[in-house]
């Protein structure tokens, strides 16, 4: 029975491995295709979204079941879409495509995103019970491929399609919407935009200070999405000291989490720290994990905004119903 017990244990034993190694190469393989991007100066979030045939900005998603994809899959599908010119951001998988009525063209080759999460096994469970305390839950990362809807033929009618654009004077009032739904404090004055931890408030130049007005929505935005890191809110750690490696991982945050919300609001994303770029990259280099744990908090952080603007949205159509 010992010795059963023990084969069976190096059996599993190996197979975590196997799983381990697999995660591993899969944090590599995504982190490498987002250096190689860093290197040769391109940021994977700051693309030139009105490029002849190509999409407008807006963030991927599934055209099957309309939800956004998120994290670093943000990135690479953005990619993807710049790099082969496609005109939507929706996605399907092979198997997706089929049960749309139609089918992946033959010789299309299509993208690789990741998906994580955690499991509980149920020894694990059962161990937990049997010694008490909590149950220890295992991370997983697992890869699956998809397609641009500009890859498929004979798809039904009535998929989620790509939103139309916003026109460019609606940007502005609902930019100025989402800023004021997050509930932080703005002041505006100074020749200087940046956010204060200790005393939860944004601080960015007047409008007409901004050579572009977009831009000064574009700043707040970045601004926004450190203010969501405070410890009433979504709580990262805000106390790192300037040109340390975790001060360069939340900038990171937050250039990623304003090209999110940029994007989620039709607005074109540019870079507001190019400047950081060597920091990233030092960053990156050093752990093959920290693009995804900066896109995923970025991702965070632009729903959490949304999410509030929603809200306010709510409330002002209960309020006219009322009335």
């Amino acid at each position: 029975m010992r010795e059963a017990a023990s084969r069976r244990s190096r059996r599993l034993g190996k197979g975590d491995d196997r799983q381990t190694e697999n995660r591993v190469n899969l944090y590599d393989e995504v982190t490498a295709r987002i250096l190689s991007e860093l290197e040769a100066g391109r940021l994977p979030w700051v693309q030139p979204w009105g490029a002849s045939g190509g999409t407008g900005p807006g963030l991927p998603r599934n055209a099957l079941t309309a939800r956004n994809y998120s994290g670093v899959n943000v990135l690479i599908l953005w990619g993807a879409v710049i790099e082969h010119g496609w005109p939507s951001q929706s996605w399907l998988t092979f198997r997706q495509a089929q049960e749309a009525g139609g089918c992946v063209r033959k010789g299309e080759h299509g993208v690789t995103v990741v998906y994580a999460d955690r499991f509980t096994p149920e020894a694990e469970k059962e161990r937990a019970s049997r010694e008490g305390g909590d149950p220890k839950a295992v991370p997983f990362l697992k890869r699956f491929t998809v397609f641009n809807v500009a890859q498929c033929e004979g798809l039904r009618a009535g998929l989620a399609s790509d939103p139309a654009p916003l026109p460019e004077r609606e940007i502005v009032p609902v930019a100025e919407e989402v800023i004021a739904a997050s509930g932080v404090p703005f002041h505006i004055g100074g020749d200087r935009a940046f956010y204060v931890p200790a005393l939860d408030f944004v601080q960015v130049p007047p409008q007409p200070a901004f050579f572009e007005q977009v831009n000064y929505y574009r700043t707040c935005l970045h601004e926004l999405t450190h203010a969501t890191g405070h410890a009433k809110r979504l709580g990262r750690d805000l106390t790192n000291s300037f040109g340390s490696k975790d001060y360069a991982r939340e900038e990171l945050v937050a250039e990623m989490g304003s090209a999110f919300l940029c994007a989620a609001l039709g607005i074109v994303p540019t870079v507001r720290h190019a400047d950081y770029l060597g920091s990233w990259l030092e960053v990156l280099r050093e752990d093959n994990r920290a693009i995804f744990r900066a896109a995923s908090a970025a991702t965070k952080a632009a729903d959490w905004l949304l999410a509030r603007h929603r809200e306010a949205q709510a409330a002002r159509e209960d309020g006219r119903i009322a009335a």
